[in-house]
């Protein structure tokens, strides 16, 4: 019962020290003005994700960066068609100067036509050159792929981080909502017993020793909203609000907390098969293969068709000479084959299978620790949903303890610290429920972000 009150229930923006029903009144009249201020907002943590998922700056880098691996992707591709040249020369001709007695000697000069000019085009085709074109689309693609799954795996921990922002927030505005229901329980009993110091039945030191307790209890409650601010202001920041908006949660954003569905067999076999860390690390691999097949095709030899053409004046290519423009084109294949690769190759291919041993290694230890993070989460959060039980267990028995001490010490049957004592364990006791509650809810999202479902 107490955690359906903890869970369905905000009043995080009662600032006055009123009693249970003047606190329950003010808080409705609260939430109708909020939901009339521009500068608050009522979020659903279905809300928060989406806008996490459009203002985040960290994820608007990984869409960045997904897009110009796409474009890489297709500037591979693009080097599949020929490529075409323009070219143009134009020169001023000295005189051929002849050294006929030697080089220490005048030369004879004669004259030739200084200006000289040429203008044309050339075109090539790569026919085969080893597969390097076809791997470096697939390298592009892997790439592109791999980048992907990074902004997903960034999503996952910007969604998850965003949960722990706003559970933050709620868990401070349920302390908040206990702290302010213990301040005026505090405050009633303060009255009594100054009454009672009044009357002569309790010594000063008692008095004393109250105020100093509610004293206490207002410097925590500050603490308290400091805390929930400085959550808030990240949660804003984190989805892209200003640091004024003041978030107020659905009332229904805690759902209580249900039994894994599944057992830790299968969280894993989903992790395994849905695990971003899991597909980067393969994609990580297959990137290492493609590299070391690429460095094997270095001893492969090449082939083309080119074309080209051109236009040049004079004519001092071939005899007999001619002042005059002239043009000359060629058609052809080219062939090559890179000797020197046999021998100067070794060495990287050597490098290559060492690059993809490790990155299998790798690949192995990531799925070892896919396996660690399921497990933990699991255990986890079957821990949680445990705590919340024994949570509501010391919440009932803390309760009748008060009622006890409560009693006795106002018929003199019992010592103040008791009751102080007491009243110290039933406020932990219902702070360890709200914090049981958050910890089960973020325990399962841990879960769901180890296996690749966040």
């Amino acid at each position: 019962m107490e955690l359906c009150i903890f869970i369905t229930i905000d009043m995080s923006t009662i600032t006055n020290k009123w009693l249970a029903g003047v606190m329950l009144f003010a808080f409705f009249s609260i939430q109708t003005a909020a939901s009339q201020n521009p500068e608050q907002n009522t979020l659903t943590l279905t809300d928060v994700w989406k806008k996490a998922d459009v203002y985040n700056r960290q994820l608007q880098m990984q869409y960045l960066r997904v897009q110009g691996m796409e474009a890489r992707t297709k500037a591979a591709k693009d080097e599949r068609l020929p490529e075409v040249k323009a070219n143009g020369v134009y020169a001023r001709v000295s005189n051929l100067a002849i050294y006929e007695d030697g080089l220490f000697n005048a030369p004879t000069q004669y004259p030739v036509v200084h200006g000289y000019y040429q203008f044309g085009a050339d075109a090539y085709l790569n026919v085969y050159n080893g597969g390097k074109t076809t791997r470096e689309i697939k390298v592009r693609e892997t790439e592109a792929e791999l980048a992907k799954e990074q902004q997903n795996l960034t999503g996952t921990e910007i969604r998850y981080k965003a949960a722990a922002l706003y559970f933050d927030v709620y868990r401070g505005r349920m302390y908040e909502k206990v702290m302010l229901q213990d301040i005026a329980e505090r405050e009633k009993e303060l009255t009594e017993i100054r009454q009672l110091h009044k009357n002569g039945v309790v010594l000063k030191s008692d008095l004393l020793r109250a105020e100093l307790k509610l004293s206490k209890q207002k410097m925590t409650l500050l603490e308290i909203r400091n805390g929930i601010a400085i959550a808030n202001q990240r949660l804003n920041i984190m989805i892209g609000q200003a640091d004024s908006v003041e978030n107020h949660l659905a009332i229904d954003t805690l759902l209580l907390p249900q039994a894994p569905a599944r057992t830790y067999e299968d969280y894993l076999a989903d992790a395994y098969e849905h695990s971003f860390a899991f597909k980067i690390s393969e994609k990580e691999t297959a990137l290492s293969e493609l590299k070391l097949k690429d460095v094997k095709s270095n001893v492969l030899p090449k082939v083309g068709l080119y074309a080209e053409y051109a236009y040049t004046y004079p004519q001092i290519l071939f005899y007999p000479y001619s002042i005059a423009l002239y043009g000359l084109g060629q058609v052809g294949v080219k062939a090559g084959v890179p000797i020197s690769a046999l021998y100067q190759n070794k060495h990287k291919k050597q490098e290559a299978k060492i690059n993809l041993e490790r990155q299998e290694i790798e690949h192995a230890d990531t799925k070892d620790h896919v396996r660690e993070d399921v497990k933990a989460a699991y255990l986890r959060y079957t821990e949680a949903l445990t705590r919340i039980g024994v949570a509501n267990e010391n919440i009932t028995q803390a309760k009748e303890n008060y009622r006890i001490v409560n009693n006795t010490y106002f018929n003199q049957l019992s010592l103040l610290t008791d009751l102080l004592d007491a009243e110290t364990q039933l406020l932990q006791s219902r702070f360890d429920l709200t914090t049981a509650a958050v910890t089960a809810q973020l325990q399962y999202y841990q879960l769901l972000k180890a296996t690749g479902n966040l």
